[in-house]
């Protein structure tokens, strides 16, 4: 049996969950997420747990038993608390602000670069320097981080570009010289 399928997921309170018609919902004080859940998979919203199985132990059966249960388990997580990314700009004089819902970028290019936030996402820059991501579906925030970092990623000779504030750079030697 999966070691993190079998495991119940507590429903904090403030949490609502419903499953019907294959599609799991939990609602909370951040936000309200939809998942559609393998017709495969059974799951079972009680008053202070949720839990999934599987009907046999084929192969696509216990390959989706545990990522069920951890899909189910980051949806009660960022209902309730929410999930942040963190990003650096660093070096180079580039710089970045919020224009309404819109993050304006300054990154060395002939124009500016702009992106929207998508719906459920809040973009703040704290500092030129400092971009937080935030938001209740773990995936699309981790998306919107990348895209973001996309923009400028950091090269390997100078450190210059958008970051994860957790990543480390491995800087490269340039050239030899002589």
């Amino acid at each position: 049996m999966s070691r993190i399928g079998k495991q119940p997921i507590a429903i904090p309170a403030g949490v609502k969950a419903n499953f019907a018609n294959g599609v799991i919902t939990v609602e909370g004080p951040k936000g309200k997420l939809s998942q559609a859940v393998h017709s495969n998979m059974i799951v079972e919203v009680g008053a202070a747990e949720i839990t999934v199985s599987r009907p046999n132990d084929e192969k696509l059966n216990r390959s989706l038993h545990g990522l069920t249960r951890t899909l189910i388990a980051n949806m009660v997580e960022g209902v309730t608390n929410g999930y942040t990314k963190e990003l650096e700009i660093s070096e180079g004089g580039y710089r970045a602000q919020m224009n309404g819902n819109t993050l304006v970028m300054n990154l060395g290019f002939s124009h500016d670069v702009k992106y929207d936030a998508p719906a459920g996402i809040k973009i703040e820059a704290p500092t030129p320097n400092k971009l937080v991501v935030s938001g209740a579906d773990k995936q699309l925030v981790g998306q919107v981080a990348a895209e973001i970092r996309g923009k400028r990623p950091p090269e390997p000779y100078h450190g210059k570009g958008i970051k994860y504030s957790d990543e480390v750079i491995r800087h490269k030697a340039g050239k030899a010289g002589k």
